[in-house]
């Protein structure tokens, strides 16, 4: 590898694994817009939805803590394609570089569209849920809401991620515990009943064999993915841990377990509680639900706070998963170099304030179902690609004698190259058809118009490139 592709990008080495984590567990909470629309489709097998996705996210994250180890100097999913696929060239192409950044772009707008969502949600249930807000439009309480969570996040990350950590450790403290609280509630004071788990677990007409059902069912394993096997955000961070060969591991693993837990015991809980029907009617807050049931209004309202809490949690850690995105692509010079730029703390702020305005703008497409189904498509994208890395890797002579401060066990290029297929084609395959059912072919269209977005962005940024290289020598013929 040439001395450029060896230098550390600008991040430095300061934080532990529990800041690393404390940012990334903003990804277990991706449950809450999740756990009606599951039950709508699968009823109480949602449950095991969760507990298989969460296997899957252990077995494509284990590859991903590698790659970290493997690219020191590159940032997550992006970084570690962007490294694996440059070199294959077609004419004056780096087919390869596009490959990755491809890549990059399709976890970037999968983390990217994390904010105008829950900005969206905020908005909804300050508008539902508070008198003073009652009146006001909620695209305008959404935009609004955006505006103050994107910039109050800019301001605390503008000295780098150790004081993002800071507000991840308050927010996951007001956050998670009160969702485990709601849930282990109902279990108490005998509201929970397995039975309505157990005599739910298909809808009646549910087969196997039926070629729709499957497709719904892989629709919704790659909607689960995007939910449930977000937590490599841990991993993204591998450049900046002071001690990757410990805190790249322990920071992956406690969060999936983490996420484990929570997944599976809060998609029971509501379930086991409520039924299947009050959370199929109840499809954006059955936790709201769920807090009514134990403790009455003033628990709705302790948990209305703390799902805006937990939303803007997740805000962050997408905010800094695709800042960082955006700023790995630029450095591989798969986007102009502007949004690579960083203060003097290695914050990427351009990358930052462009990603707030592309969600403002996001916003006003007032279509939430629309913005989820293209991330969604993105993230399999992402990962597809990323897994196939993996495998180039893992097999390449000229990767497989780089050091490696963390390792997965022996064979994992097999798991890997299947989890890669099962992302390319049959998530795409599954989630469109998904998509289909719910809102046509809109939501599809949409996701793949932001994806087919990055092609001539990619080639204009090689035209700059080009110009950049070609200047000094003229230059120099000139003088």
């Amino acid at each position: 590898m040439s001395k450029k592709e060896q230098t550390p990008i600008s991040s430095e080495r300061t934080i532990d694994w529990k800041q690393g984590l404390a940012i990334a567990m903003g990804v277990p909470l991706l449950i809450l817009p999740s756990i009606g629309y599951f039950t709508k489709y699968v009823l109480g097998f949602s449950i095991i939805v969760w507990v298989l996705s969460i296997v899957q996210g252990f077995m494509q994250n284990t590859a991903y803590g590698e790659m970290a180890s493997v690219f020191p100097q590159a940032s997550g999913l992006p970084g570690f394609s962007q490294e694996a696929f440059k070199g294959t060239t077609i004419g004056k192409y780096d087919v390869g570089k596009l490959v990755g950044g491809f890549s990059a772009w399709g976890y970037w707008f999968s983390w990217n569209s994390v904010l105008a969502v829950y900005a969206m949600l905020i908005g909804q249930y300050l508008h539902n849920l508070l008198p003073v807000f009652a009146n006001v439009d909620t695209t305008i309480l959404s935009i609004l809401s955006g505006i103050v969570v994107f910039s109050l996040l800019i301001m605390v990350c503008y000295r780098g991620l150790a004081s993002g950590a800071v507000l991840g450790y308050i927010l996951s403290v007001i956050s998670i515990v009160p969702l485990v609280v709601l849930s282990v509630a109902p279990m108490l004071n005998g509201k929970f009943h397995l039975s309505n788990i157990t005599q739910n677990m298909l809808p009646t007409a549910w087969s196997w064999s039926s070629g729709r059902d499957l497709l719904i069912f892989v629709g919704i394993m790659a909607m689960a993915e995007w939910s449930a096997c977000g937590w490599e955000t841990a991993a993204i961070y591998g450049p900046e841990y002071k001690n990757p060969k410990k805190d790249i591991p322990k920071s992956l693993f406690t969060c999936g377990i983490i996420c484990a837990f929570i997944y599976v015991f809060v998609q029971a809980a509501c379930i086991g509680a409520l039924g299947t029907d009050a959370v199929i009617n109840e499809p954006n807050s059955p936790m709201l639900l769920l807090a009514q049931q134990s403790f009455g209004s003033v628990g709705a309202m302790i948990a209305v706070f703390m799902l805006i809490a937990s939303m803007i949690l997740i805000i962050q850690t997408a905010f800094f998963g695709s800042a960082r995105a955006m700023e790995s692509m630029a450095k591989e010079e798969n986007l102009p170099a502007v949004f690579g730029k960083t203060n003097m703390y290695g914050t990427p702020v351009i990358a930052m304030v462009v990603t707030a305005l592309f969600n403002i703008a996001l916003i006003t497409l007032k279509s939430p179902a629309a913005v989820l189904a293209a991330s969604a498509i993105g993230y399999i994208c992402a990962n597809g690609i990323s897994l196939f890395a993996y495998v180039k890797v893992y097999s390449d002579k000229k990767f497989r004698s780089l050091p490696r401060e963390f390792k997965a066990p022996s064979g994992w290029k097999i798991i890997a190259l299947i989890c890669a297929l099962v992302n390319i084609p049959l998530y795409l395959v599954g989630i469109t058809y998904l998509n289909a059912l719910d809102s046509g072919w809109s939501s599809t269209l949409v996701g793949v118009g932001v994806l087919l977005l990055y092609i001539p962005l990619w080639f204009y940024t090689q035209h700059l490139v080009s110009e950049n290289q070609q200047t000094p020598v003229s230059k120099s013929k000139a003088a």
